[in-house]
């Protein structure tokens, strides 16, 4: 098969680009965009691996030709933050790698380069945004442990920010359960004045003596019982900002 090398070169320097610029739209990251345009022409580099018949030598290059990449666009802040951003280049080119992968066998090179062309970014904004509710839902999760009345309970918790309910008398922040195991007593409870959507209501809540939230305890925390189960898949307790940061 005929190859023409130039159009190859520029061809993964558009897709080193696109890849970059997801990535960084993945991580949240000011982007510079001649930055990019420098560090895609290095990513052109790695058209020549082609041309080798080493494999682990392929290898070692594109990963240090990935690094290079990386530092080019954002600089060298931690080694954590640089793995970081090679690990998601390469989890995006492997996502773009399996929908190009999808056309391979069915469609000629000229319809391959309209895909890679034209079709890639959509692929690829639609990718970044699914990544990033991927990483907000699962970095907000926490396993939480309450202890209650001599028994252990446990719970999928969930940092929710919008959660800014307050103990008016002493300025508690509480948490949120949906859950049939901890019962209210009207004796040992407390009703706590709220504002809903609605106007004003009574939110039933227990002191618990402790709960542990991925192995930090917190003491005497104040629960509120909801009626009704969360939006949030597999989810059934709501945290407060304080309750983790503080």
């Amino acid at each position: 098969m005929l190859i023409y090398i130039d159009l190859l070169i520029l061809l993964n320097i558009w897709i080193d680009f696109l890849l970059l610029i997801t990535t960084n739209l993945i991580l949240k990251y000011k982007i510079s965009y001649l930055r990019l345009f420098f560090a895609s022409l290095v990513g052109g580099l790695s058209t020549f691996i082609l041309f080798l018949n080493n494999i682990i030598l392929s290898l070692l290059i594109k990963i240090v030709i990935c690094i290079i990449m990386q530092l080019i666009v954002n600089g060298f802040k931690s080694m954590k933050s640089l793995i970081e951003n090679v690990f998601y280049f390469y989890l995006v080119s492997i996502i773009l790698a399996g929908f190009i992968y999808l056309f391979k066998d069915n469609i000629s090179f000229k319809y391959n380069i309209i895909i890679l062309g034209i079709i890639t970014p959509f692929f690829l904004y639609i990718s970044s945004k699914k990544i990033k509710d991927l990483n907000l839902y699962y970095k907000d999760r926490y396993d939480v442990i309450v202890f209650y009345k001599n028994k252990k309970y446990l719970f999928n918790g969930y940092l929710d920010t919008g959660n800014k309910l307050y103990d008016p008398y002493r300025k508690r922040p509480i948490i949120l359960i949906y859950s049939n195991k901890i019962k209210f007593n009207y004796k040992e409870g407390l009703l706590i004045p709220i504002e809903t959507a609605n106007g004003e209501s009574l939110l039933k809540c227990v002191k618990v003596k402790k709960i542990i939230i991925d192995n930090i305890e917190k003491e005497n925390v104040l629960v509120g019982l909801s009626n009704n189960p969360f939006k949030i898949k597999d989810i059934n307790m709501i945290l407060h900002k304080d309750i983790i940061g503080g």
